[in-house]
């Protein structure tokens, strides 16, 4: 049965808003489309997934609650009904439209039109990890990168929870030089693999998996003089000692995956390992920082 003959399943939960793109992440991999929403008044926001068919109950938990495990959450109820008929396929084509960011230009690979003139085209779909573009922690990310390039060629470069590997690409495109991906998951490591060959940077990314700074990819590595990090506030906060450590002097850190009402904390736990903000950007709520080690 296609998506075009079923009227489809969606499932729908409530989350807290730093919790969200986890939610997203982990039901990615088994939903046609996935998407979340702020519900306003500073409440919880809701995820939706939509299925061709009805999805496995089984599997539907078992995501969730790792999912809510892993953002250090209170594991939500969700509801899964099904919905009236309709083209699932066209709607999640339609729904991936290109993205400026800086001079990085984000566009699903069944685009057809052009990218614009200078500008570095990422051609990516959203799938099995997180980071199709569309995201406004992964659009500030590329407008801070796009920012530090118009000032700097730093040389060793590190994606830290690589997910689909959009920042490694961008990282990659941007400077031509090698950079390295990391991210817990090995589904990730396998998307931005694929991505990085499909963009012609396959021989500029090396993805590895691993727990963050103690992955085996960055035994031996030395220091960085750019670190990307687009994760959430909790682990930001936590990895800040050994980020600052892997930060070469006069290097940046990119940081994402933070709403507004974070940006005190993740301050807070930078500057304490000797790191100064150098850049605040602000896209839907959704918080970027870089920060600078001085010389």
């Amino acid at each position: 049965m296609t998506p075009g003959d079923s009227g489809g399943w969606t499932l729908e939960l409530e989350s807290p808003p730093e919790a969200a793109p986890v939610f997203m992440d982990a039901l990615e991999g088994l939903a046609a489309s996935v998407s979340s929403f702020d519900t306003g008044m500073g409440g919880p926001w809701r995820v939706e997934a939509l299925f061709a068919d009805m999805p496995d109950h089984g599997a539907l938990a078992a995501s969730v609650a790792l999912a809510a495990a892993s953002a250090g959450v209170k594991e939500p109820g969700f509801v899964v009904r099904p919905v009236a008929a309709r083209d699932w396929l066209a709607e999640n084509r339609a729904s991936f439209r290109p993205v400026a960011a800086g001079r990085f230009f984000i566009h699903p690979t069944f685009f057809e039109g052009r990218a614009p003139a200078g500008a570095h085209a990422i051609a990516l779909d959203a799938a099995t990890a997180f980071g199709s573009g569309a995201h406004g922690t992964t659009q500030g990310c590329l407008v801070a990168l796009d920012g530090i390039a118009r000032r700097r060629r730093p040389r060793r470069m590190l994606d830290m929870g690589c997910g689909s590997g959009i920042l490694a690409i961008a990282m990659a495109m941007a400077w031509r030089r090698d950079v390295l991906a990391v991210d817990i998951d090995e589904e990730a490591v396998r998307v931005t693999r694929g991505n990085a060959r499909a963009n012609g940077v396959g021989r500029l990314v090396r993805a590895g998996a691993g727990a963050g700074f103690a992955a085996p990819l960055l035994r031996r590595q030395g220091n960085f003089d750019l670190i990307a990090a687009n994760i959430l506030a909790r682990p930001l906060v936590s990895m800040a000692p050994a980020l600052a450590r892997a930060l070469a002097p006069g290097g940046a850190a990119v940081l994402s995956g933070l709403l507004t009402h974070q940006e005190p904390q993740i301050t807070a736990a930078y500057r304490a390992q000797g790191l100064a903000l150098a850049r605040r950007i602000r896209i839907d709520n959704w918080s970027t920082l870089s920060f600078r080690r001085g010389r």
